[in-house]
């Protein structure tokens, strides 16, 4: 590598290197099966990517995704006839070609140097994999199983700041299963609630203007109680095709497409102004409703507020400095609705999970955006 380095790439290779090292051998065959980097060709991986992130081709910033591996690993790889050599420059020319999700560019070494050898769809579980997703910002994930299109973040580079993701929530902390699923994402299937919720999730961030999905119980009408009246986009019956499109998944090869697509009209609903109702069975109540204090119920004053990385300490704040109106309402909410869940997404791309913490006897507010990436 010439020119000039950035720093994090360095002080974080190693551990990267142990830590993926460490998740391939925990799972069966994985370590004998995954090509895995050593903190030199991390390092390089990542400073590439960075320096790249930072130029323009033809006005627009590069968006690419580096998989190490070698062209055999890859299934239908399209190989180029003189691999380009890994430096920022030939990357971000490529990037138009290969900014489309699912695409990465192969990385793997030709002599004592890395190359960039073609572009795959499929990689192996484990695979080391650096994302461009803007300006300075990259994310190292990976694979979450061969039979999984899911990826998992490992650590997010933003600058000079590294995030590194924790796989289990703070002790003190007792999540719901949503969260549970945000930080370990292999254990729960394609189709069950958390993953669903998990989508819709990433959608909500995607569409940019900010937005409220609460999740309450089926079968219960409390929910009214913190809801203004008249709810002017009440749906009635309630709307049940994201239910009815999971229980087709499990059984038709391209019900996927149909969960995606559900999964993408209700996350677009979020983003009119008001809270989106659905229950935890999946049927939409109404959208655009407005969030009111329950009768009788105090207002909430204080949060837990917490982020699934390393060394993380969650802290008691006001709900108000989360982000204002929008969070604030959340958080009451979930303090009246203790068997609810909020999900708001900032117009910033900021993300956070209101759920009732029972062991803290408080609303415990989860910022997840790092999950999302």
């Amino acid at each position: 590598m010439e020119g000039p380095r950035y720093p994090a790439a360095r002080a974080r290779a190693a551990l990267l290197e142990e830590r993926f090292a460490r998740r391939a051998a925990d799972a069966p065959g994985g370590s004998s099966t995954t090509p895995l980097p050593d903190a030199r060709a991390i390092e390089a991986l990542i400073d590439a990517a960075f320096w790249a992130s930072l130029l323009r081709e033809e006005g627009y910033a590069p968006e690419i995704s580096l998989a190490y591996l070698p062209p055999e690993k890859a299934e239908h790889a399209l190989r180029l006839a003189a691999p380009l050599p890994l430096d920022s420059r030939a990357l971000a020319k490529l990037a138009p070609a290969v900014e489309r999700p699912g695409i990465h560019l192969g990385v793997w070494r030709e002599g004592e140097a890395l190359v960039v050898w073609g572009t795959t769809r499929a990689i192996p579980t484990f695979s080391f994999v650096v994302e461009v997703l803007g300006p300075g910002l990259l994310v190292v994930k990976h694979r979450v199983r061969d039979d999984s299109v899911k990826f998992e973040n490992v650590a997010v580079f933003e600058g000079d700041r590294v995030k590194l993701l924790s796989r289990q929530p703070p002790v003190r902390c007792d999540p719901p299963d949503l969260l549970c699923s945000f930080l370990a994402p292999d254990t729960a299937s394609e189709v069950d609630s958390t993953a669903v919720l998990l989508r819709l999730a990433v959608s909500m961030r995607a569409h940019g203007r900010g937005g409220t999905l609460l999740v309450v119980p089926a079968g219960t009408e409390a929910w009214r109680e913190s809801i203004e009246r008249p709810i002017r986009y009440r749906v009635e019956p309630a709307f049940s095709e994201l239910g009815d499109a999971l229980a087709r998944e499990g059984g038709r090869t391209h019900a996927h497409e149909d969960v995606a697509r559900v999964v993408e009209a209700l996350a677009g609903l979020t983003a009119v102004d008001g809270a989106t109702l659905m229950t935890d069975r999946y049927e939409l109540l109404a959208f655009g409703v407005k969030i009111g204090r329950a009768d009788d119920r105090p207002r909430v004053e204080r949060v837990i507020l917490s982020e699934p990385v390393e060394g993380d300490v969650p802290s008691v704040v006001s709900p108000l400095e989360l982000g204002g109106t929008r969070h604030l309402s959340a958080a009451q909410f979930v303090h009246d609705q203790r068997d609810g869940v909020a999900l708001v997404a900032s117009q910033d791309g900021r993300f956070t999970v209101f759920a009732w913490s029972p062991r803290e006897d408080m609303v415990h507010a989860h910022r997840v955006e790092i999950l999302l990436l």
